[in-house]
């Protein structure tokens, strides 16, 4: 079974995302540019489990050195999860992603930015409460 884990980053409110992305995309502060170098670093040589837009969004320098997976909204979060049996892996990507597999994360690596505008996406602190789940 692997050890599954969810890395993100939030805004002091819970924001997520604004139109298909992380609101705070391109501001060129250290928090903001750290927050991105570290998602880099610690998810070095694991798998991560994605929707399509994050997965494309990860620079070519980041593709040799994690698995990448593309999952969907189609998938079972088990049959994706089998796949990758000993391995850790990391659940990024938004809400839908983070909805289906909470009930198999064991450890949520959250990160807060100090941003604090206008968002469309938030994180849900029930995703918290829905692990549990036995594969």
């Amino acid at each position: 079974m692997p050890d599954v884990r969810s890395i993100c980053a939030i805004g002091l409110r819970g924001q997520m995302g604004l139109n298909g992305v992380l609101p705070w995309e391109g501001d060129p502060r250290a928090p903001f540019v750290e927050d991105v170098a570290r998602f880099f670093d610690i998810t070095r040589g694991h798998v991560l489990v994605a929707g399509a837009k994050t997965i494309e969004a990860i620079p070519e320098f980041a593709r040799g050195d994690r698995t990448l997976f593309v999952t969907d909204r189609t998938m079972d979060p088990r049959d994706v999860l089998a796949r990758f049996p000993d391995r850790v892996v990391y659940v990024g990507g938004g809400p839908v992603a983070w909805g289906a597999y909470a009930p198999y994360i064991r450890h949520w690596d959250i990160n807060r930015l100090p941003y604090d505008g206008p968002a469309d996406r938030w994180f849900d602190p029930a995703w918290l409460l829905a692990g549990g789940a036995v594969l």
